[in-house]
């Protein structure tokens, strides 16, 4: 099983992705990759920098370009799991990239939401070098994941959990919803299991 996590930068993909990791299931992390790609081209890892690396790579290798390096992880991952998370998805031409990938693999989109002003918060408590440090960079950012097409892959989700109270409500949604996927909590002395 492949777990496609998206949402909009701070909407809390990191957490189904803390909480699905005590269940045993690894992750990989879509925009780690295009940070590691950053480093590797000198960029500074800044709202431009970012985006000017995303820019690049979509131009050198299409607009699946992020979803094309993260297969090799994913593939690695799936010798020794029976699922795996790609958090940060943000186009449909990535979601079939995967599915071409992975053809014998259920591929499950979960999407999660917050409003704007929830995830401009959490965004400045986060502090990343990458994040957004004004409402108008914050704004730029949004319009430029809407270009990418997140809102297509969002709207075609199996599963959507809102992320809007507190933070122990989210949490209990994500449990939930793990355990409608069978996977199982892994023991602290065991293997996961699913």
């Amino acid at each position: 099983m492949i777990i496609c996590v998206v949402g909009m930068p701070g909407s809390g993909k990191g957490q189904i992705v803390r909480i699905f990791g005590k269940y045993g299931v690894p992750h990989v992390s879509m925009g780690d990759i295009v940070r590691e790609e950053a480093d590797k081209r000198g960029m500074p890892r800044t709202p431009e920098g970012m985006n000017s690396v995303s820019i690049q790579l979509r131009q050198e290798l299409g607009d699946n370009a992020v979803a094309k390096l993260t297969v090799p992880r994913v593939k690695e991952l799936l010798k020794t799991n029976k699922a795996v998370i790609i958090d940060g998805v943000r186009s449909l031409d990535e979601i079939q990239t995967f599915k071409d990938a992975f053809p014998e693999e259920e591929i499950i989109i979960i999407a999660v939401h917050s409003s704007p002003k929830r995830r401009f918060e959490r965004l400045n408590r986060r502090g990343r070098s990458d994040d957004p440090r004004t409402w108008s960079e914050f704004e730029a950012r949004d319009w430029k994941e809407l270009k990418f097409g997140i809102g297509n892959v969002i709207a075609l989700a199996d599963y959507l959990i809102v992320n809007e109270n507190h933070i122990t409500d989210f949490r209990r949604e994500i449990e939930r919803l793990a355990e409608n996927l069978r996977i199982k909590k892994r023991s602290s002395s065991s293997k996961p299991r699913f």
